[in-house]
């Protein structure tokens, strides 16, 4: 029975706005006592303008607050932005944490890769599954998409029941299974759906998305035709990807090599759960070499352009026992996130420099996406019939998208959700009763802040402006004793007229020094002020910029 004071809440931290970091909480129960879930706990990938900092994690304050009442972490499926801030957010949650044996399974090798993480249990949930937590029971259903065992959650409570889709699509002919089950998500929509969270990834794209089936072929028709090695890169994760492949390069009779450890760790967890069946033991990258050009394919990481995978190692011919040559292929089995098409542009020239061709999904299919199209989305809310759509996973040209495809098709209610935004799903009409902070935290080598606290924001002005560093020391007459010394990094190593950016900086303290009155030098705070200033004004005068200025002015006896 729903308490008369009870509301069913819908909060997201991270995930709707943008495209990664997903995190979403479900709340029951009256606005001072309610009672929560979390699904999902993702994170998100930094660019160029946030120098330093390896990976942004949702703000999770909110969720810190109400620990005693957070009754479990369920998660769909394990792609970095859904469970990648799992090890570095749940310490101090210790909250039971639900999920398929793939994730499972990668959050192990995970740890044993990652020296400083601890062990954190997890309750094996598969589709068909239920679990109670608290006043919510969950129902995991199983859908289609580019990894192992992703599923979908049916989430009941007194107050009506709520499909939370995670990344899904309806693929008839995937590689390696599960199909999106349209039976469970009919006698769900039979049993009667209040709201309906949905994957929004692609909203902007019409029709249906090919099937895996339909680019194994494709791959299979380009490895066979490829004359010299074949090179394809994915996502380490898309396990059903790398069965085509390997299936499709067994059959042009071709060995196959795996390259990059974040491959290979999910490969060896595909195994361990008994995904890899029918595929041939893969060779080891020193038999590369004796091998020949035309019976060889690599598998390798490296399709977002990383500097540090393996592809990008290939195309500067950095790699011990492997390398191509001209005449060789290149496959991007996979599609660009956005922000990283600089980055991949520059390994593929380092490969066409070398003769390398490439083959990428504007040329043939190569890739699908793993998420639904619009008639996918369509075909969802026959099947659930949902009061109430919620667009979520994704920026907002594709969140609105998916809103306007909503309203098209006769749902009710397509209320504006973004993170922090706290939406009373029930009673009543849906409405958006409350704001949380919902900001970004940053993990920055073993720490974790945010934006000032971990000096990011200090460090970007130095990578734009550099630094200079002056000490010096002043006697007890309050005149110089010895020279001070001016110590530039990350400038310009002469100015326009050919000299040294040092010398004009060292002239500059001197001069400030040298303007103040012997009898005002006691003020030693005045004087570092004083250099600092005219340290900046030389710089900027023959320079155009201003840099960081450390003054260190000291008196001795």
């Amino acid at each position: 029975m729903a308490d008369n004071n009870a509301e069913l809440v819908f909060l997201p931290l991270g995930g709707l706005g943008e495209i990664g970091m997903n995190l979403a909480l479900y709340g029951y129960g009256p606005a001072k006592k309610r009672e929560w879930i979390m699904v999902d706990c993702g994170v998100t990938f930094p660019g160029p303008e946030l120098p330093g900092v390896d990976l942004i994690l949702p703000d999770i304050e909110f969720v810190r607050e109400q620990r005693a009442n957070l009754k479990a972490m369920i998660i769909t499926h394990a792609h970095e932005d859904h469970f990648g801030a799992i090890s570095d957010l749940w310490p101090g949650l210790n909250v039971p944490i639900y999920a398929s044996p793939f994730t499972a399974g990668l959050l192990e090798a995970k740890r044993e890769y990652e020296a400083s993480m601890g062990e954190i249990p997890v309750t094996i949930f598969r589709a068909g599954d239920r679990i109670n937590a608290g006043p919510f029971e969950v129902e995991a259903v199983a859908v289609n998409h580019s990894i192992p065992e992703p599923m979908a959650l049916c989430i009941r409570t007194p107050l009506g029941n709520v499909v939370h889709t995670g990344d899904w699509k309806i693929d008839h002919a995937p590689s390696l299974g599960p199909k999106t089950d349209e039976n469970r998500f009919r006698e769900l929509g039979d049993e009667g759906i209040l709201a309906l969270m949905c994957d929004s990834t692609n909203a902007l794209r019409d029709g249906v998305s090919p099937s895996e089936e339909e680019v194994s072929e494709s791959l299979r028709k380009v490895i066979e035709n490829a004359e010299g090695r074949v090179a394809l890169t994915s996502f380490s994760s898309n396990i059903g990807r790398i069965r085509s492949i390997a299936r499709a390069a067994e059959e042009a009779g071709r060995e196959v090599l795996l390259l990059g450890s974040s491959l290979k760790r999910a490969v060896a967890v595909a195994r361990d759960i008994g995904l890899m069946e029918g595929v041939k033991p893969f060779i080891d990258e020193d038999e590369f070499g004796y091998i020949p050009r035309e019976k060889v394919v690599a598998i390798l990481t490296g399709s977002q352009g990383e500097s540090r995978a393996a592809l990008a190692k290939l195309s500067r011919d950095e790699m011990r026992n492997v390398a191509l040559a001209a005449g060789d292929l290149v496959v991007f089995s996979s599609r660009a996130i956005p922000g990283n098409e600089k980055a991949i542009q520059e390994v593929k020239n380092g490969l066409i420099e070398q003769g390398v061709h490439i083959l990428t999904d504007n040329e043939a299919l190569v890739h699908v996406s793993g998420h639904p199209r619009r008639n996918e989305l369509k075909q969802m809310y026959e099947w659930v019939r949902p009061e109430v759509l919620v667009p979520v996973h994704g920026e907002a040209a594709h969140l609105t998208a998916q809103k306007e495809l909503g309203e098209q098709s006769g749902i009710r209610h397509v209320p504006k959700v973004r993170n922090g935004d706290m939406l009373r799903v029930a009673p009543g009409e849906p409405e958006v009763i409350g704001q949380v902070e919902a900001g970004r935290i940053f993990k920055d080598g073993k720490l974790i802040g945010g934006f000032d606290e971990m000096g990011i924001g200090e460090r970007r002005k130095l990578s734009f402006v550099g630094h200079v560093a002056v000490n010096l020391v002043l006697n007890s007459k309050l005149e110089f004793a010895g020279d001070p010394e001016v110590v530039p990094i990350g400038l310009p190593g002469f100015d326009d007229d050919d000299e040294k950016m040092e010398d004009v900086l060292f002239d500059a303290v001197l001069g400030a020094v040298e303007s103040i009155p012997r009898s005002r030098r006691k003020d030693l705070a005045m004087i570092k002020e004083a250099v600092r200033r005219s340290v900046r004004a030389a710089a900027n005068e023959c320079w155009g910029k201003k840099p960081v200025v450390t003054v260190f002015a000291t008196k001795a006896g």
